[in-house]
């Protein structure tokens, strides 16, 4: 059973209106809680299954119940602001609308100029998927010219272009909508989050397959604000727990076959 927790949902296109940024959760030091405690302000995207999604009208997910784990380790009281479009998560953060974002994020220096990153949280790898039924793609050698679809502002943007060219790229908000535009036609392939692909795979009726191997390792980590250093220690502390006593494992669990920290 998985616990239950206090946290709000903020819809990031239905802002209260006195906020001037759509999706902006607010300032956690500017909440509080009935009784006390500081908001933990954590974003994601709400379409990236099963790490954050909406099921029937509340986005759960594995960085949802690992979000939630971190504030109640840290002594505040959680609030999630999602969806948000994953390409402007980043620049949310730095713009002080959320304390942290909670939303699958590869560790890359580019990004890490931007913010500050969390210990690896969880493990994965660039995967490419095809049309169950295409006999022509059957390693990334194929790929070269092939219309591939990425998620926008993934770290798997610049692969795909890499390999096929900028003009054969296709962006979306989702990797689902994404996957489905493989079965349409629309697409000859799509490099997303092995995890993601799998459980695609396992969970819908789509006829797709992945080919090949995994194209690039990625560490994910948790990004606070640039020079956050109490919260990232903070953030740190609660993960290293997480993992010694078993929570990390048991969270892991309720959505992937296997714990996916990876170490």
């Amino acid at each position: 059973m998985k616990r239950t927790r206090k946290w709000i949902v903020i819809a990031a296109l239905a802002a209260v209106a006195s906020l001037a940024l759509v999706g902006c959760g607010g300032d956690g030091a500017d909440n509080g809680d009935a009784d006390g405690a500081e908001p933990f302000v954590f974003a994601n995207s709400g379409a990236y299954k099963p790490f954050s999604f909406d099921q029937g009208g509340e986005i759960v997910g594995f960085d949802v119940d690992i979000a939630n784990e971190i504030a109640e380790r840290i002594g505040r009281t959680p609030e999630m602001v999602s969806p948000v479009p994953f390409d402007t998560l980043i620049q949310g953060l730095r713009d002080g609308r959320y304390d942290a974002l909670v939303a699958s994020h590869g560790i890359t220096d580019e990004r890490k100029e931007q913010v500050d990153f969390s210990r690896p949280y969880y493990r994965s790898g660039a995967q490419t998927f095809v049309a169950e039924d295409n006999t022509t793609i059957t390693s990334t050698d194929d790929l070269p010219g092939a219309r591939i679809g990425v998620v926008k502002a993934s770290t798997y943007l610049a692969l795909a272009q890499d390999i096929t060219g900028e003009g054969n790229v296709t962006t979306y908000e989702s990797d689902i909508v994404a996957l489905q535009d493989l079965t349409t036609g629309r697409l000859d392939a799509v490099i997303t989050d092995k995890l993601v692909g799998f459980i695609a795979m396992d969970e819908s009726d789509l006829a797709i397959k992945a080919v090949g191997d995994v194209l690039e390792q990625d560490e994910m980590g948790i990004a606070v604000q640039k020079g956050d250093t109490e919260l990232l220690n903070a953030v740190n502390d609660a993960l290293e727990e997480m993992i010694a006593d078993g929570t990390y494992e048991e969270i892991s669990l309720r959505w992937f076959p296997e714990n996916i920290l990876g170490e």
